[in-house]
């Protein structure tokens, strides 16, 4: 047992007894020694004394042992308010707890709501465009079946030479399938005046010799392949000279339309001697980009031409109009020679209105009584208007 587990009152009868047994062992010491009837007298004053301080002790431990009550009620009430305070203040937290996890399990909720309604919106988008994809697969499919034959891939790159003349030139500019003096018949022919004269565009699509060279793997297959490319090219230039450059019916040049970037970017990259050999036999070999290029100048001549060609007619046409300002500035100087009559004539009509008025003011002045002086009986002198 602890002594801190002893209750007040407990110490209270500790102490009594321990100083009860003290007083008992002093009487039993003092009667064994036979001490005098002085020490008894002493002997007894020590145990009222003891008996006193065992009192006090006594009211001591009673006020200690109230006071310790009064603590402890004190404490237990402060615990009591405490316990309550913290409860009250854990209530709320849970409270503010509770309503801050409901806020944020609902903004969880809609974000979630909005991720599946983007992930649903996405996930449409990427279905349309995967139908997109396969139709796209299977529109190359048919282009590449298409560009497997030569007539259906003739008529690919007619279709684009088509198209593009269409876009950048004039009606009267173009003509299609047209059959010259020689009866080749031409794709397209660009009227342009002379010089340089109407100029052939050819349509070619050497895609088998192309499509050779991406499909070897070895640098000697790539080279003969290359070498039939180049040869192949040079076999339409040939062609394209000898029927489209006709002297006194076209101009001394024409185009070969190839309607394909990566063969013409093959063509300018690996075959240098082909392209300059083009460039001699004066056949100019063109892209859709650098075609709607050569069409943009050809507009330019085109529209040179229809200013020289009405140079002429604006010549006559300023020489009218300087005339007519001739003309203009005449009258304007007759119609002046009137204006500085009119204004004479309207001065004299103000004199002749003054001359009136000084008459009436004459009249008034007799009828008043008044006499008139002797420069106010002057005869009038005559006006002399101007004759034209």
């Amino acid at each position: 047992m602890n002594l801190s587990d002893i209750q007040p009152e407990q110490w209270v009868i500790i102490v009594a007894v321990a100083v009860g047994a003290i007083v008992v062992l002093l009487a039993l010491v003092l009667l064994a020694s036979g001490r005098s009837r002085n020490d008894a007298a002493i002997l007894h004053e020590s145990v009222e004394r003891l008996a006193q301080a065992a009192a006090i002790s006594e009211g001591r431990m009673a006020q200690m042992s109230d006071m310790q009550q009064t603590t402890q009620e004190r404490l237990a009430q402060r615990f009591q308010e405490q316990e309550r305070a913290l409860g009250k203040k854990l209530e709320e937290q849970l409270q503010a707890l509770a309503l801050r996890v409901g806020q944020t399990l609902e903004k969880t909720g809609e974000r979630q709501h909005e991720t599946m309604t983007d992930l649903q919106r996405r996930l449409a988008v990427i279905d349309a465009a995967q139908k997109n994809i396969t139709e796209l697969s299977s529109q190359v499919v048919g282009l590449q079946d298409i560009l497997a034959n030569k007539q259906t891939r003739g008529a690919f790159g007619e279709t684009q030479l088509n198209d593009l003349v269409t876009a950048a030139l004039p009606p009267s500019a173009y003509e299609f399938q047209v059959t010259l003096s020689n009866r080749t018949r031409a794709d397209c022919l660009l009227k342009l005046p002379n010089p340089p004269g109407s100029i052939v565009i050819d349509a070619k699509f050497p895609l088998e010799s192309y499509n050779a060279i991406h499909r070897t793997e070895s640098d000697e297959e790539k080279k003969l392949a290359r070498r039939a490319f180049g040869t192949d090219v040079l076999k339409h230039v040939k062609d394209i000279a000898e029927k489209y450059i006709l002297p006194g019916e076209t101009a001394e040049s024409a185009l070969m339309f190839i309607p394909s970037e990566a063969v013409y970017a093959e063509l300018y990259a690996n075959h240098e001697g082909v392209v300059t050999q083009s460039h001699r036999a004066r056949v100019w070999i063109v892209s859709p980009t650098t075609l709607m290029a050569t069409l943009n100048t050809v507009r330019a001549v085109l529209k040179d031409a229809q200013m020289r060609d009405q140079a002429g007619l604006i010549q006559k046409e300023v020489i009218a109009l300087l005339d007519d300002v001739r003309r203009l500035d005449e009258r304007v100087e007759k119609l002046d020679k009137h204006f500085d009559m009119t204004k004479r004539d309207i001065e004299d009509i103000q004199k002749s209105t003054r001359g009136i008025t000084r008459h009436a003011e004459r009249i008034e002045a007799v009828e008043m009584g008044e006499e008139p002086g002797a420069d106010e009986l002057e005869p009038p002198k005559p006006r002399i208007t101007a004759v034209d």
